[in-house]
């Protein structure tokens, strides 16, 4: 939440590193990288 991934939030994955870990998200205009365990976290709909 700290990093901008927030109930409404529009996430698009852009990258994910060859063995899954980690994963690259644009969220509110900025790249974020994150652990999968992180990601795993994050419902979508």
């Amino acid at each position: 939440m700290d990093m901008g991934v927030t109930k409404g939030a529009d996430i698009y994955v852009r990258k994910v590193a060859p063995l899954g870990d980690p994963v690259e998200v644009t969220v509110r205009g900025y790249e974020l990288s994150i652990r999968k365990s992180d990601a795993d976290m994050i419902e979508v709909s």
